[in-house]
């Protein structure tokens, strides 16, 4: 069964690559075009989260994961204290930015 998130305009889903299970737990921030925080959260016990208003402003993003904090939880050692994904919002389309994880690599691309 796949969850419902209701009207937020971007969503996430965070796998951990190295034991292929949902990332539980990551810590999230939206900042808009001016750099302001336009939402915080952590993904859920599917490794999916829901954040932002109904419609996100057109311009620059950036969705931070806090992933060394994530891996410091697990005790596993990271190199990446935490993954800087930068989008560009051209309308109003429902976004979705996934993250596949590792403690030394990740992926992202635009989904749907």
């Amino acid at each position: 069964m796949r969850a419902t998130f209701g009207v937020a305009h971007l969503t996430t889903h965070v796998l951990d690559a190295t034991t292929g299970t949902p990332a539980v737990g990551v810590g999230l921030t939206l900042r808009g075009p001016a750099g302001d925080v336009v939402a915080t959260g952590a993904t859920d016990a599917d490794g999916r989260a829901a954040l932002g208003p109904d419609v996100l402003a057109r311009g620059d993003h950036e969705l931070r994961f806090a992933t060394g904090a994530w891996f410091a939880d697990a005790g596993v050692p990271t190199f990446h204290p935490s993954v800087t994904v930068a989008f560009t919002v051209a309308g109003t389309d429902h976004l979705h930015v996934p993250l596949l994880l590792s403690p030394f690599a990740y992926s992202t691309y635009r989904g749907s």
